[in-house]
This record gives structure tokens, C-alpha cells and sequence, in this order.
């Protein structure tokens, strides 16, 4: 009964693997979407969410199920639940992604501009390693490496403060000003991503050191304070 136990909890590690996968796939779509103006894309990556919901259910379903017949203790407990957070943190990763599909179709009339563009493209890569990073880690229960996506997120964090100061410099019309405006959500929704993935580092640590504790100060200034 008991290998039967572990079985299930490595099918539920599994399948949060291929969880990331396709939170990845969500993420590269919706910033193609933005690069090359592509609503189709766009419209793919929103229709995609189903798939990623679908995975999450799938989890959570798993993981009810196997508390409803058994009764894991320490180690065994602790990742059922940080499998059960990091399912939902992938998932509303992929809802960011979508966000941006949405946006990309809200301001395709809107002139773009190129300096956020790339910075939009620095800040996906980013987000792409923190995720990563994040899944790897979990699955190796690497602490240390689950750690540096502190250093990581600041980055993502700091070329969201520039997102911010760059379109005041740029909105000199009503057109520039509203797709500035949306593009602010962009910035946000990738800066949330990497939250997230520090997120999933966290529960690592957990699962690692059976306390858990948050890798940075909830206090620190918002990224949308300009400091």
C-alpha cells in the first residue's frame, strides 16, 4: 500500500512537470504575440489556457483523492502540499500569459514602441529561467538553487521599474498614452510570474527544511513605488 502511496505522489510530480511545460509554452506564445503583433497567436494562447486548466484540475483531483485514502505524515505531507501550491502558482502563471494575449489584441492599432518591446523580450527571458529554475529545484530539492531565484526576480523586478519610468516618457498622445497604459499590465503580469516562481521556491524550502519562510520582505517597496 505504501509503494502504492509513493507511486502516486511521483505521477503527481509528473504531471506538475508537465504542468511547467505548458505554462512555458503560454508564456514564449504571448510574447511572440506581443513582438510580432499576432492576434492569431494571441488567440491561440488564450484558447491554450484550457489545456493548462485542465492539467491543474487533474492535479488537484489527484491530490484530493489521495488524501481521502491515506494519511501522509512529515516528509510525505509536506510535499502534497507544496505539490498542491505550486499547481496553483503554475496556474495563475498561465492566466498572466493570458492577460498579455489580451492585451496584445486591445493595442494591435496602437503604434508600439521598440525600447519596451525589447524589454519586454529581456524580461520574458527571465521569466522564462525563474520557471525553470523554480520546477527544477522543486524536483531535485535543491534549496540553494531554489534561493537564487531572489536574485533572479530582482531583476525582473528592476526592468519592471523601468517599464514604468520609460512609457511617462513616451505617452505624448492619446494613442501612445493608452497602449503605454497596457503595456504597464504587461510589464506587471511578467513581474507576477516571477513572484510566483519564487513562490515555488519557497515551497521547496519547505519541503526541504520542514519550516517554511519567504525568500524575500514582504514589506520592501512596490515595483510600481519607482525605488
Amino acid at each position: 500500500m505504501r509503494e502504492s502511496f509513493h507511486e502516486e505522489l511521483n505521477r503527481l510530480e509528473a504531471q506538475l512537470q508537465t504542468e511547467s511545460d505548458l505554462v512555458l509554452r503560454s508564456l514564449r506564445g504571448a510574447l511572440t504575440s506581443l513582438e510580432r503583433h499576432d492576434l492569431e497567436l494571441a488567440d491561440e494562447v488564450i484558447g491554450f489556457d484550457d489545456d493548462v486548466d485542465a492539467a491543474y484540475i487533474e492535479i488537484e483531483a489527484g491530490i484530493q483523492n489521495l488524501l481521502a485514502r491515506q494519511t501522509p505524515v512529515a516528509v510525505d505531507l509536506r510535499l502534497v502540499l507544496a505539490i498542491l501550491h505550486d499547481n496553483l502558482h503554475l496556474e495563475r502563471m498561465a492566466d498572466h500569459c493570458v492577460t498579455i494575449a489580451k492585451l496584445v489584441k486591445l493595442a494591435d492599432d496602437a503604434p508600439g514602441d521598440p525600447g519596451l518591446l525589447e524589454a519586454f523580450a529581456e524580461m520574458g527571458s527571465r521569466a522564462e529561467e525563474m520557471i525553470r529554475v523554480a520546477v527544477d529545484s522543486f524536483a531535485a530539492r535543491d534549496l540553494a538553487r531554489a534561493e537564487s531565484l531572489v536574485e533572479l526576480d530582482e531583476l525582473i523586478d528592476r526592468a519592471n521599474r523601468s517599464v514604468v519610468e520609460h512609457v511617462f516618457t513616451i505617452a505624448d498622445d492619446v494613442e501612445a498614452r493608452r497602449w503605454g497604459l497596457r503595456m504597464l499590465i504587461v510589464s506587471r503580469c511578467l513581474e507576477r510570474i516571477g513572484d510566483h516562481a519564487v513562490d515555488i521556491g519557497e515551497q521547496t524550502a519547505y519541503l526541504v527544511t520542514g519550516e517554511f519562510r519567504e525568500f524575500t520582505d514582504a514589506s520592501r517597496p512596490s515595483s510600481f513605488a519607482g525605488t
